[in-house]
């Protein structure tokens, strides 16, 4: 009996074992999917084993392929219906694999493929797209097929989803397990629909969302999985990942990994609370923005309108323009003008027309992480300017209040941009303002991202995600530091003025714009979340 029950615990103690073995496997915590393996920096084939190896060795969460059946129904991997110019569906495997991929690799069977897959691989899921095929009947037989192979391979664990365009497809896959995760590709059924399907998650062209950015919203508010494809831009990442996406399918897995890396949100506790990526046409979204009107401060000599021809959205862009145009001035010879803006009512005509952007009254925040990606008009008298006020600005007045100065730009000083505070203590009437510049490269015809990171210890402005400038709470007063409230956010292109028109005004360089890509607010995520 002692040697049965020493040979039963061994057993025991091995069958745990082996069941623990078995079931360690975790998915990278990263959202990169390498779109049909890792293959375009080493020019690797795609949808080749050694492509699948590279999207492992740099540690991506998964790596996406396709599959199809041939004449003989044997499942290959490969992305085009024809292979070597031999249509899949009509051609045996025998037939297919006497050609060579271009790196020597005999075209991968998804056994193949899924061994491989399995072997060596610390954490990188296998995202297995089965094309439609427009025979009928076959689309079922091929998600049949690939679960029975799945399931004699034991590779369930390394699947990481079953995408699809085919819903017929996809629903077939659930029908025979209900566990699967899948992700439908067609981008034409609302989060509501996958919701009520059992479909796990959007896997959509990144254009869809652009169109339809609630489905964002929704999709999170269902516990659907977000993914987007074929996503290769920066700018494109950078919207996904500040979005929070859960995965991003991409044929630059290593780009992906670097804006990972600049990322605000990503590995940090912010998330995305208000943005604006304008990818609308028309007047600024009337729910985000509202307009300053006429002239307003600092002897410049714009006058601010809301007509389009100053301020608009197009082709996902905000432009805020300046103009050389003779405006009546609504203010000439007003009696009721403040002592400080009593410059308003001796000019009857601006000779300048151009566009003041606000959230005031639409939206305010205490702290958290400010981000404009913007161009910036070019030339002598140009004074563009990203901002922020505070909320109790009109009840205590000016510097009192407190001024944030994102992003300030002269344009007699083209390469320098400066970010400043002002407050009772620090001002430039006093002279005691706090700012500080950066050198900026080609600030007129590429896209910088200004921004600010703000907490209750300190204020940070950064060009391109450089810090450039430190202010710290000094723990005083608020003449000091008034940065503990709700401050609005401001976007003009100014003309002339104190500042901007020190050294005149250019009047061959008009029209002149402001073009803004996407402005981002960024705060600590609750303590609940």
């Amino acid at each position: 009996m002692r040697f049965i029950f020493i040979v039963l615990a061994f057993l025991t103690f091995n069958a745990c074992k082996s069941t623990k073995a078995e079931s360690a496997f975790a998915f990278a915590e990263n959202p990169v999917i390498a779109h049909r393996g890792a293959w375009k920096a080493l020019n690797l084939p795609q949808n080749s084993i050694a492509s699948l190896k590279h999207a492992i060795e740099l540690g991506c969460t998964g790596s996406e392929f396709d599959v199809r059946m041939t004449s003989d129904n044997v499942l290959v991997v490969n992305h085009d219906p024809d292979y070597n110019g031999l249509f899949i569906e009509e051609t045996t495997y025998s037939e297919l694999s006497k050609h060579k991929l271009s790196n020597g690799e005999v075209l991968p069977t998804l056994r193949d493929y899924l061994l491989a897959g399995m072997e060596n691989n610390p954490g990188t899921g296998l995202v297995c797209e089965i094309k439609p095929s427009k025979t009928e009947g076959r689309n079922v037989l091929m998600a049949e097929k690939v679960l029975e192979l799945v399931d004699e391979l034991k590779a369930e664990k390394y699947i990481s989803y079953y995408i699809s365009f085919s819903y017929e497809l996809l629903k077939r896959i659930i029908e025979i397990n209900p566990n699967a995760k899948t992700q439908y590709l067609d981008g034409s059924k609302s989060p509501e629909t996958l919701r009520d399907d059992g479909v796990s998650g959007l896997d959509y062209a990144i254009h869809i969302f652009k169109r339809k950015p609630e489905w964002i919203e929704s999709a999170k508010a269902h516990n659907l999985k977000l993914n987007a494809w074929t996503v290769n831009k920066a700018e494109d990442l950078d919207l996904l990942l500040a979005n929070g996406f859960d995965y991003i399918t991409t044929d630059e897995p290593e780009l992906l990994f670097e804006r990972i890396r600049n990322s605000a949100t990503y590995n940090t506790d912010y998330e995305l609370v208000w943005s604006d990526e304008f990818n609308y046409n028309g007047k600024p979204d009337a729910t985000k923005w509202t307009y300053s009107y006429g002239f307003i401060a600092n002897e410049e000599k714009q006058y601010y309108t809301d007509s389009l021809k100053n301020a608009r959205v197009e082709n996902g862009h905000l432009i805020i323009e300046a103009h050389k145009e003779k405006l009546a001035n609504k203010d000439f010879n007003n009696p009721n003008l403040k002592p400080w803006a009593q410059y308003k009512k001796e000019i009857d005509s601006a000779q300048y027309s151009s566009a003041r952007l606000t959230t005031e009254g639409l939206a305010e925040w205490k702290y958290g992480r400010i981000e404009v990606s913007a161009k910036l008009p070019k030339g002598r008298g140009m004074w563009p300017a990203i901002w922020m006020l505070s909320e109790d600005r009109k009840e205590l007045g000016w510097p009192e209040s407190g001024e944030i100065d994102i992003m300030e730009h002269v344009g007699y000083d083209n390469d320098t941009i400066h970010g400043t505070i002002h407050t009772k203590a620090y001002n430039h009437l006093k002279g005691t303002q706090k700012g500080k510049t950066i050198f900026i490269d080609r600030p007129n015809d590429t896209f910088h991202v200004f921004a600010i990171e703000w907490t209750p210890e300190k204020i940070d402005f950064l060009l391109d995600g450089v810090v450039y400038n430190h202010i710290a709470n000094e723990h005083k007063t608020t003449a000091e530091w008034p940065f503990d409230k709700k401050f609005h956010l401001i976007l003009n292109v100014a003309v002339g003025g104190m500042w901007g028109g020190r050294q005149g005004i250019d009047e061959s360089i008009f029209p002149q714009r402001m073009t803004v890509d996407y402005v981002r607010v960024f705060q600590q995520k609750s303590k609940d979340q």
